[in-house]
């Protein structure tokens, strides 16, 4: 079985990260670090970047964890690609990172957690970054 962490290279994706690594600790699992874009924008601050990719590939690694890193760029946003992947019989825990808005920002913008807490068909874990 499989944790599944939705890394974005932010306070929330660290903290996100921070949880899979223990949940997948405590269940004896592989971590899938999973990123994704649609490639539609200039600037995605959600993509990560290689050296953000290098980082988190090190940090893993000195933590002695089992784990993947997949991205995904174009074609369908975050929510959609993290709700299908959990729809593996492999996955057994989303952790996504959730970030403060206001009831008009989620309202005007959607909101990729509350998509992926309410569509996927595993347990979902929502962590918020230290303050």
């Amino acid at each position: 079985m499989t944790v599944l962490v939705g890394y974005v290279p932010s306070p929330e994706g660290e903290a996100a990260l921070r949880a899979g690594v223990g949940e997948a600790r405590t269940r004896g699992e592989t971590l899938l670090v999973m990123n994704t874009s649609r490639g539609d924008a200039y600037v995605d601050r959600g993509f990560a970047q290689q050296r953000d990719l290098d980082r988190v590939r090190q940090g893993l690694t000195e933590l002695g964890v089992d784990f993947d890193i997949h991205q995904v760029v174009g074609g369908r946003d975050a929510a959609e690609e993290i709700v299908e992947l959990a729809g593996s019989s492999e996955i057994s825990l989303v952790v996504i990172g959730l970030r403060h808005r206001s009831a008009v920002g989620k309202l005007l913008l959607g909101s990729s957690a509350q998509r992926i807490l309410l569509d996927s068909p595993c347990p979902v874990l929502a962590v918020k970054a230290d303050s």
